[in-house]
């Protein structure tokens, strides 16, 4: 795999079950970059290696007054430089490759888990986890890596001098040889606590990057109620742990630099020391010694890929228990369905609750529990979060079909659909029918006011489809993102709808016009809306009420709250001492005999609403 063929057809199946295992798997599915980085670092290793034997050769040559010998090295010595030179050049497109290789498969496991998942990611894992996994942790796992060929070359490498030099001059060799292993394994004592203390910065980073993404996330709430020098100070003290935390890693680290520096030099000192005395006595020669002392000082290059690739681990360790956590989250049903891939259409019923909403109508359902009700839209949508018994479409079960098919016959819309950014065409640009044009479904959200809100924001958009949408629309209030994600589920015209909530932050007027535009649009489509407004009430066909997680009443709205005094609790919110004073309990929300309406929330707007219109 080379950069230009990404992405990968198929990232794999990842070993998640732990972090030293997942980072096992992505070195195996990729041996073939990893060989081939393998190799040119054995030919720019030893080339390195080898230039000390070429300048001994040179020395001995010149004291010795032969120009043939001097004639060999200088050969020797530039076969030795350019294999360094090709050898560098292609160890580091190799690695790189590796790396960025590694870095885009965790990249694309992450992006199909988060896609597979669905809204159920973030109520398993931090946001902040996520984000801190998809951006910093991937370069850290794609740097071990990459690095783990470069070390093994280094290794061998210095096996193969150590052998060399043992052969070549026994005496001087004998040191290096015993002296070099005791130089890799120096720093072993020091790794735990310079992991440990690495960890931590990471934990501290973490939380530090959760916090700042909560401040940023309510920054207009904050506002409103004057918390922002409040989380200011939190987020400071945050940063305050993580630079602490961060100076006391980077002394670790430079202890075991220090080290890596300070063996080397005494073991160099040794043999220049001994070798001296082995000249002096004649029982080797100048260019001997010149080898030998040239080697050690060589050799401190490839001993620095072992500090390296400590560094490297220690840091990706607990990149990669991140990754692996966040990729062994699995949904609670298959995603690959036992049925083959269709589209059902009819009736939409959940056996656990009793819910029924016919096909082709405007269904309201009333849940006094907002938990419960998420997780009931979840369960019509085919991706439950927990195990349980399967919503049926047209009498085939969701979970039963693929992941794909099941989100192409039933769209959910939660409560805070994420409005991505850029222009407001790409926002509605998305998998659709065709049947329903983008300006109708803006006009029937009551889009109006935002899109003359987003084009005042934009410079140079004439046309409101080209205005852009700030990350995540903050720059747009709660309702008018709300009725943007509205338009855009519209769009996809799916053969069933389900909406939780999808006015809660709307003002009545408009809420009344959006709950008549989405019906009027979704004509013969089923719509399944989750809400207690008695404004979206109204206007539905079909309005179910439910009870201790079952289905305690169905009908009309106006029915409902002659007749069941749950239900009107429910959508009036009134209290028992409330509903005691009004005494006659059917009289709330009802016709009078006059024609009138009693007071109730928004039905007395509701009909302002209707006479003004």
């Amino acid at each position: 795999m080379q950069i230009q063929d990404l992405p990968f057809p198929d990232p794999g199946v990842p070993d998640a079950r732990s972090g030293p295992r997942f980072l096992w798997w992505l070195f195996r599915n990729q041996l073939s970059g990893q060989l081939k980085s393998l190799a040119w670092g054995l030919l720019h290793f030893t080339s390195v290696a080898s230039l000390p034997f070429c300048v001994g050769v040179a020395v001995q040559a010149a004291v010795d007054r032969s120009g043939g010998r001097l004639a060999l090295a200088g050969g020797l010595l530039a076969l030795a430089c350019a294999g360094n030179a090709i050898g560098e050049t292609f160890l580091h497109r190799a690695a790189i490759t590796n790396w960025i290789t590694a870095a885009a498969r965790v990249q694309q496991l992450l992006a199909r888990k988060a896609a597979t998942l669905g809204s159920a990611l973030t109520r398993r894992v931090a946001a902040g986890e996520v984000v801190a996994v998809s951006t910093g942790d991937v370069e850290k796992i794609g740097w071990f890596v990459e690095a783990l060929s470069r070390f093994t070359a280094a290794a061998v490498t210095i096996v193969l001098v150590c052998v060399g030099l043992v052969v070549y001059e026994p005496d001087l060799g004998v040191i290096v040889a015993v002296g070099l292993p005791v130089l890799a394994v120096a720093v072993l004592p020091l790794l735990p606590r310079a992991t440990r203390r690495a960890d931590t910065q990471r934990e501290k980073a973490g939380r530090a990057t959760e916090l700042a993404s909560d401040t940023v996330a309510g920054l207009r709430v904050l506002r409103g109620i004057g918390g922002e020098e409040l989380f200011l100070d939190r987020y400071r003290r945050a940063s305050q742990e993580v630079r602490h935390a961060a100076v006391r890693s980077a002394r670790m680290w430079s202890l075991i630099a220090a080290v890596q520096v300070l063996l080397p030099g005494l073991l160099l000192i040794t043999v220049v020391w001994y070798g001296v005395r082995l000249a002096r006595e004649g029982r080797i020669g100048v260019g001997e010694l010149v080898t030998v002392y040239s080697s050690v000082m060589v050799l401190t290059y490839p001993l620095r890929h072992f500090e390296e690739i400590a560094m490297a681990y220690s840091f990706s360790r607990p990149s990669a228990k991140r990754a692996a956590r966040v990729l062994s989250l699995a949904r609670a049903t298959d995603t690959g369905g036992s049925r083959a891939a269709e589209t059902p259409a009819g009736d939409l019923y959940d056996p656990a609750t009793g819910l029924l909403a016919p096909a082709g109508r405007f269904t309201a359902v009333v849940c006094g529990d907002p938990d419960a009700a998420g997780r009931l839209a979840e369960r019509l949508g085919g991706h439950a979060a927990e195990k349980g018994t399967s919503a049926l479409l047209g009498g085939v079960p969701l979970d039963e079909l693929p992941l794909d098919s099941a989100r192409r016959a039933v769209l959910v819309q939660d409560k805070d659909p994420v409005l991505l950014s850029g222009t407001l065409r790409e926002l509605l640009d998305v998998p659709a029918s065709g049947a329903v044009d983008p300006r109708d479904a803006l006009e029937a959200a009551q889009c109006g006011d935002v899109l003359a809100a987003l084009v005042q924001g934009s410079l140079g958009a004439d046309d409101p489809m080209d205005a852009r949408i700030t990350e995540r629309g903050r720059s747009l209030s709660g309702g008018q993102r709300q009725r943007l994600a509205l338009a855009r589920s519209l769009v996809t015209d799916p053969e069933v709808l389900v909406l939780d909530e999808p006015t809660s932050a709307v003002d009545s007027h408009t809420e009344a016009r959006i709950a008549q535009g989405v019906r009027a649009l979704r004509t013969r489509r089923t719509t399944v809306v989750f809400t207690s407004s008695p404004l979206l009430l109204d206007r539905a066909e079909h309005v179910v009420f439910l009870h201790d997680g079952t289905v305690a009443a169905a009908g009309g709205h106006r029915e409902l709250l002659r007749t069941e005094p749950r239900y009107r609790a429910v959508v009036t919110r009134e209290t028992e001492d409330e509903a005691a004073l009004a005494g006659v309990p059917d009289t709330a929300g009802v016709p009078r005999e006059d024609g009138a309406l009693h007071r109730l929330d928004g039905l007395e707007e509701l009909r302002e609403i209707e006479e003004t219109a």
